[in-house]
């Protein structure tokens, strides 16, 4: 286990004089304070009070769990509450489930790069990673068999962020989470679907969600190898840390054993409470953070394409929090970010955090969520003369 270089970065923030592009975090003003302050006052006021401070069942609040089996409906996804688990975050999820799936040496199909978060969360249970290209160029079955079965264990699951991703900003089209679904298939694994992103969707038609497509193929989400990923953090509060998961009924029943072990349910109080400024402001709170959003990246884009020197490339996302930008071949963003904190004052992510094997040292991810107009009107253009030499 290691330190996250992302939370080392998110220091940086208490220094007024950095301008960071580091933090996938949204932005604090934009949270619903009020109405998440009215909700508390309401619960705590009212009849609630006394279930609000007293043990939760594991699974999580029925009011709850039961909006969300009716929001997953609105995605494609027919089920009811015995299909969803409330956990402590999508990160308590991915932990979860690298628990439940990983022996050591067992193998994990992850895109290159991925979720910094999700290899630390597996990384506990010692697994080896296996390269997932949903865009073409997987190995067959039997290459992948055959890999981990030589370092003594067997392919577990596939993991992604179809949406948005973290931290390419990348979406996966409709034949691209079939061919997820196919190789899963043939290999009888999970797959991990990471849906943190996915209500901030900026630009084009909405994609359903790989788990829509395998109920559709299987006949109900029961029969569904797909785990659903899913979070309140980025859309209405971080700090409230509830998450959930949409999965077929015998996952869920092994997730609440694992939870009854670990923390024996996620705070009843936020989960209540979550439950009032979901079903009230979760629409117009999703509209309010797109129009807020999408400014910001617009903004980013367009002086990325102004200063950036010739040989850079970088992601047009769709949606999400974030732009992943490739530099020349043999620069070291590591090295880039220690001169550019010192120098320029603007603090990134070296990409190489996000990829398995530690490669991709000539990539970087901005988050443009917290910059306004002033952190990249003096930001990029200070980064792109640093890297003009």
């Amino acid at each position: 286990m290691k330190a996250s270089e992302i939370r080392e970065l998110l220091k940086l923030l208490d220094q007024p004089d950095i301008i960071s592009f580091a933090g996938g975090i949204p932005d604090p003003s934009l949270f619903p304070a009020q109405a998440i302050g009215d909700a508390y006052q309401a619960v705590l006021g009212g009849a609630e009070a006394e279930a609000a401070l007293q043990y939760q069942v594991s699974e999580g609040f029925l009011p709850l769990r039961k909006w969300l089996a009716a929001y997953m409906g609105r995605l494609g996804v027919q089920c009811d509450e015995g299909n969803i688990f409330i956990t402590s975050g999508s990160q308590q999820a991915l932990d979860y489930l690298g628990k439940l799936f990983l022996s050591p040496g067992d193998t994990a199909l992850v895109t290159w790069p991925t979720y910094l978060g999700a290899l630390q969360a597996f990384n506990a249970y010692e697994p080896r990673y296996d390269r997932l290209t949903p865009a073409g160029g997987n190995m067959t079955p039997q290459a992948y068999r055959a890999a981990a079965a030589a370092n003594g264990g067997r392919v577990k699951f596939a993991y992604l962020v179809p949406d948005f991703a973290n931290p390419t900003g990348n979406t996966l089209d409709v034949k691209q989470r079939e061919a997820v679904l196919d190789l899963a298939g043939e290999l009888d694994i999970a797959v991990i679907e990471d849906a943190a992103y996915r209500a901030l969707r900026y630009d084009g038609e909405a994609v359903p969600p790989i788990l829509a497509l395998d109920c559709a193929r299987s006949g109900g989400i029961d029969n569904a190898r797909t785990l659903y990923c899913g979070s309140f953090s980025k859309i209405l509060s971080p700090g409230m840390r509830v998450g959930w998961v949409c999965a077929a009924r015998h996952v869920v029943e092994k997730l609440v054993l694992m939870k009854q072990a670990s923390d024996l349910h996620s705070p009843s109080i936020n989960q209540m409470v979550m439950h009032r400024v979901a079903e009230t402001i979760f629409d117009g709170q999703v509209e309010k953070l797109i129009g807020a959003y999408r400014r910001r990246r617009d903004a980013l884009l367009s002086a990325l394409e102004a200063s950036m020197p010739q040989g850079i490339s970088w992601s047009r996302p769709d949606g999400g929090m974030f732009v992943w930008l490739t530099l020349p071949e043999g620069t070291d963003a590591t090295e880039l970010l220690a001169r550019s904190v010192k120098e320029a004052r603007v603090a990134f992510v070296p990409g190489n955090a996000f990829f398995a094997d530690g490669t991709g040292r000539n990539t970087l991810r901005m988050s443009f969520t917290l910059a306004d107009d002033r952190a990249v009107g003096e930001g990029v253009p200070r980064l792109a003369k640093l890297l003009r030499g």
